[in-house]
């Protein structure tokens, strides 16, 4: 259907014709409550590299329990759960930087899942499955893990708001008001790896790190209050899953890719009209 003769109709009818259309919907507006509210925090702390090897690190746990037969969510947190308790452990024994730390199990958790997967004979499209993710393969299942993950990943944040809001600005002032940043911190890895894990089968392990910095990046351009930074990354997270399942649709790309590359236009959408902005008052 072309935009031009039937704008309404090309926002409308793909969710009228197809119940495919509107789970997947579902399943990204639940992948973003989660990632973005989450994804807010990792963008404040500078802990992005850190999500990133977090979406890969599931990796190796989905192929075991993919081989194995049973639930590929149980299997990717178990592997998240190892992935951040061995950073902690090197960050605790060993002089370098993190990001070196995270660098290193970065490459071994993905080296180690291809090579889980390359015993299988259908291993390429094993790990394309996992990496780009199905959302229009999306069952009832689904839809209700991530909705239990959604609500733990927003209970957690209400939960632990202050401890995370001082220990970003200040650690030290955090540790004095007794508020345990590391306990903070831990917890908020935690709801990383659930995000993480709880969105993984809607778009991959490949592209779910699109969601949980792009849409908080966003956000953290326009407004200042931490609040409404979560809330706004939600609008743009929920506006880039529409745009994308319909450019989807309509011209047959990949679903998954096209919600994240949305998502990172916004972003450097946002960036752009700043920048015009900012020349157009200094030219005046």
């Amino acid at each position: 259907m072309s935009f031009v003769t039937d704008p309404w109709g090309w926002w409308i009818e793909p969710f009228t014709v197809s119940d495919v259309m509107v789970d997947a919907l579902i399943a990204g507006l639940l992948a973003v409550l989660a990632t973005s509210v989450v994804g807010t925090w990792v963008v404040l702390r500078g802990m992005s590299f850190l999500g990133d090897a977090l979406a890969h690190g599931v990796l190796p746990g989905i192929a075991v329990a993919f081989i194995v037969g049973v639930d590929l969510s149980l299997g990717a947190f178990v592997a998240a759960l190892a992935m951040v308790g061995g950073i902690n452990v090197i960050r605790r024994h060993s002089p370098l930087p993190d990001d070196t730390s995270i660098g290193v199990l970065f490459v071994g958790f993905l080296a180690l899942a291809v090579l889980i997967l390359s015993s299988r004979s259908s291993y390429a499209g094993d790990l394309t499955g996992f990496l780009f993710g199905s959302i229009t393969g999306i069952d009832a299942a689904d839809l209700r893990r991530q909705a239990i993950a959604a609500a733990v990943t927003v209970a957690g944040i209400a939960l632990f708001y202050r401890p995370l809001l001082v220990m970003t600005f200040d650690e030290t002032q955090a540790r004095l008001l007794g508020l345990r940043p590391g306990l903070a911190h831990a917890v908020l890895l935690g709801l990383v790896a659930v995000s993480i894990v709880a969105s993984f089968r809607a778009v991959g392990n490949l592209l779910v790190f699109a969601f949980l910095v792009a849409p908080p990046a966003t956000a953290a351009l326009l407004v200042r209050r931490v609040p409404r930074m979560m809330a706004a990354s939600v609008l743009v997270g929920a506006g880039s899953v529409l745009v994308g399942l319909l450019v989807s649709y309509h011209h047959d790309t990949a679903a998954g890719a096209s919600m994240a590359l949305a998502a990172v236009v916004a972003f450097l959408g946002v960036v752009a009209g700043q920048a015009s902005w900012q020349a157009l008052r200094s030219a005046q």
